[in-house]
């Protein structure tokens, strides 16, 4: 009830921005132009990264890392390189098959059953180009064959059977991995629309929600948080889109989630926190960006996963709380989904973290500090008292001490 009154008390109070952040809050012609510029995301909401490389020169690193390269690329060019990969090697080697028929002229002798062929029924470039696909697909329909006068044609048999086969793990591996990558896994780990800021247990938070749309679980998930923001440095240097950690948790585990249903990331306001000096107002003019990070391993490939999203100014609602979306039915939980970016808004305080924090503390004064002070200065005044009353007897016990002391020396006289 006490924190409760303290908090309505300070939502109503109007207070006075300090003197810098009355010099940043821009004017109203600068808040339009603001408002019609677009804003530029560092990284989009559904986590692809707003960053093009410009200026490489050094483009030939990309082929000593020739694997991952196909990898990278669009399935439309991947599927071409696939093809044109496999229809090269067969015309080659089609093509070789048909030189050596040309040079031992067993094109010359077709039909004639005393000449003994390098390849038997290989009468063209045709036939030799199917003969090809079958000896690199090993598929072997029997009509087209190598006959043992063919010594050259022996050695370019064994070439094609161990070249056929490296390009085969090599593009067939190259799909397997773009297939099962992890990035579609990420497809069903949602974030919400929305950050919000409101109380929680006394405390300004910053928190956002996360949640998996899939039976099978992400191992060992984890959440991190990064503040984009550009600064510059006392000494006048600019860093642009400066990135700053936001603790989610990690002193306490809090970070290491158990991803069942969706779950709400809370991040503390404190004196460590990069929000700590921001105010409503102050944030409604902020250039920033909050890139969240959610790790983990596909339980049904073993996998490294990453979903990325990311919040600007505009997208975290100061004085909102979210929706409850978990429920309990008849045996079971339920996660309502629909309710899931949903948001409603809940009393708090409109002032900074810092701010706040000195508000509660003086508004905490009087009541910690009046009892004790009053009993101790009532303990003074008591013993002031006391010390007076006893003062007379003490008096009073020395003149009789003398008065006795005098009449002994007279009797002794």
């Amino acid at each position: 009830m006490e924190h409760a009154d303290v908090e309505s008390s300070i939502a109503v109070r109007q207070l006075k921005l300090p003197k810098q952040v009355r010099d940043d809050v821009p004017t109203a012609a600068q808040e339009r132009e603001r408002g019609k510029r677009k804003v530029q995301r560092y990284v989009r909401k559904d986590g692809k990264c707003n960053v093009h490389h410009g200026n490489v020169r050094e483009t030939y690193r990309y082929l000593t890392d020739i694997f991952t390269t196909l990898v990278d690329l669009k399935w439309r060019f991947n599927l071409f390189i696939f093809v044109l990969v496999y229809t090269v090697t067969w015309l080659f080697f089609g093509f070789m098959w048909w030189l050596i028929a040309y040079a031992r002229g067993d094109l010359d002798h077709i039909g004639d059953n005393q000449w003994t062929p390098c390849v038997n029924n290989l009468n063209g470039f045709v036939t030799a180009f199917l003969f090809s696909i079958e000896t690199e697909t090993t598929i072997g329909y029997g009509h087209r064959v190598i006959t043992d006068k063919c010594p050259e044609g022996i050695v370019l048999l064994l070439v094609q059977s161990v070249l056929g086969s490296i390009v085969n793990a090599f593009m067939v591996g190259c799909m397997f991995v773009k297939i099962s990558q992890p990035k579609k896994r990420a497809e069903t780990l949602v974030f919400s629309t929305n950050a919000v800021i409101s109380m929680r247990d006394g405390r300004l938070c910053l928190m956002f929600r996360v949640g998996d749309l899939r039976n099978s679980h992400i191992v060992e998930a984890s959440i991190r948080a990064k503040l984009i923001k550009s600064k510059q440095t006392k000494e006048g240097e600019f860093i642009p889109l400066n990135q700053t950690d936001m603790n989610v948790g990690y002193d306490t585990g809090d970070d290491r989630l158990f991803l069942v249903s969706p779950l709400i990331i809370c991040h503390e306001i404190n004196q460590h926190s990069p929000f700590w000096e921001i105010s409503k107002e102050h944030l409604a003019h902020e250039e920033l960006e909050i890139v969240v990070i959610l790790e983990g391993m596909v339980e049904a490939t073993g996998m490294t996963c990453q979903a990325r999203s990311s919040y600007v100014a505009s997208e975290i609602k100061w004085g909102y709380r979210f929706t409850p979306v978990l429920t309990l039915e008849d045996g079971f939980y339920e996660v309502d989904y629909n309710s899931f970016h949903d948001i409603y808004e809940t009393n708090t305080p409109s002032c900074s973290a810092r701010e706040l924090t000195e508000m509660m503390a003086r508004s905490r004064l009087p009541l910690t500090w009046s009892v004790p002070s009053k009993l101790s200065q009532q303990g003074t005044l008591d013993s002031q008292d006391d010390a007076h009353e006893k003062r007379p007897d003490m008096d009073e016990l020395t003149e009789r001490n003398g008065d006795i002391a005098n009449m002994e020396n007279e009797s002794k006289v």
